[in-house]
């Protein structure tokens, strides 16, 4: 009996979104603070220092690292982002996917401090929205005389 209990409790607990999920970081850590810090003409250890290993870099093809994050938030929200750097010798010749994309969802520098705000934000935005659906239109009208 107190199992059957234990099962239906949490089957509606889940149901309501309650039990918190963590927050799914995979691959590399992308920050775009790291990648304002990168030009060509650094050298694979600098690039190192400040990026981090590369997750994928080929013994094959050395002159190419590829750093690919991934963030989904508790809430659900999908970040991806995925950066190429090229060597020339050893110093970085060219980068792809450095420049922030706008409104793509692209990995938007999901650190503690930034869900934080982003969760507050979305709060107050929609407590403005409720607020003002339940108030009047603010328009009084006179009557003529």
């Amino acid at each position: 009996m107190r199992l059957l209990f234990v099962l239906t409790l949490s089957a509606l607990l889940a149901g309501c979104n309650i039990v918190y999920r963590l927050p799914t970081r995979q691959g590399n850590v992308i920050e775009q603070k790291q990648l304002d810090q990168l030009r060509t003409g650094l050298t694979r250890e600098q690039v190192v220092y400040l990026m981090g290993t590369p997750l994928a870099a080929s013994p094959f093809q050395t002159d190419r690292w590829d750093y690919v994050g991934y963030y989904k938030s508790p809430r659900g929200k999908v970040s991806k982002r995925i950066v190429t750097l090229y060597f020339d010798g050893d110093l970085l010749a060219k980068m792809e996917g450095v420049e922030p994309t706008k409104g793509s969802g692209a990995l938007e520098n999901p650190d503690v401090k930034t869900v934080i705000r982003d969760e507050k934000k979305d709060a107050t935005e929609k407590e403005r929205s409720e607020s003002e659906s339940n108030r009047e239109s603010g328009v009084i009208l006179t009557p003529d005389k």
